[in-house]
């Protein structure tokens, strides 16, 4: 499984464009720029568009992908715009990120593996401070629908990978939702995400104190 997931990235990321361009996530545009400052964490973050754009709003930003070709193109798209971002290529577990590190933690069309997308995600929560914020958009497993229209519009190809809004609130149980939602939206996001689909936009609040289960 990592090996084919390995290589399906570094793949795409290996190509001269950007698989998902170089501008913003909208989603992630709007609910970045509610943080005046902090240290942030983008998974899964690719060839670095997020990151980047966060880093130019003067955030203290740091990024994760298995893929070196991802790596290589967000360095090179930072040094574009004269911003520097730590970025560690890896599997989450192996990564030497500290328990409560992070103001923010941003996961925009992050799809891990089924079998360890619900691991990552605990994990993660454990490296975001008490207070902290997930900001999260991916696609729902309504998406496959879309998917089959229209192929351009991008995702994973298997209802596993896609996400529910109950299984957001699994995974992040011990959070304040201020956002968790599944809408139709319009992508216009490079060559792999053009057209309608439908996502997951999640943004939740990590509480300050926690209530003993019985």
């Amino acid at each position: 499984m990592i090996d084919s997931w390995l290589k399906k990235w570094n793949d795409r990321y290996r190509e001269n464009d950007f698989a998902y361009g170089t501008k913003p996530n909208e989603f992630l545009k709007k609910q970045i720029l509610k943080l005046k400052t902090g240290r942030v964490l983008f998974g899964a973050e690719g060839e670095g568009r997020n990151a980047v754009y966060s880093a130019k709003l003067g955030l203290n930003v740091s990024a994760f992908d298995i893929s070196i070709e991802g790596k290589n193109k967000a360095l090179k798209l930072a040094k574009e715009n004269n911003v520097s971002i730590h970025y560690q290529v890896g599997l989450l577990p192996e990564l030497n990120y500290e328990n409560e590190q992070f103001d923010a933690i941003a996961l925009i069309y992050a799809h891990f593996p089924p079998n360890i997308k619900s691991k990552y995600h605990k994990l993660l929560d454990k490296k975001l401070k008490k207070g902290g914020i997930v900001i999260f958009e991916a696609f729902s497993k309504n998406h496959l629908e879309y998917q089959n229209k229209n192929p351009k519009v991008g995702g994973p190809p298997d209802l596993d990978s896609l996400f529910s809004t109950d299984e957001l609130k699994s995974d992040f149980e011990n959070y304040e939702v201020l956002e968790l939602v599944e809408k139709e939206i319009e992508l216009n996001e490079g060559l792999y995400h053009n057209g309608k689909g439908s996502v997951i936009r999640f943004v939740g609040r990590k509480k300050i104190t926690t209530v003993p289960k019985h």
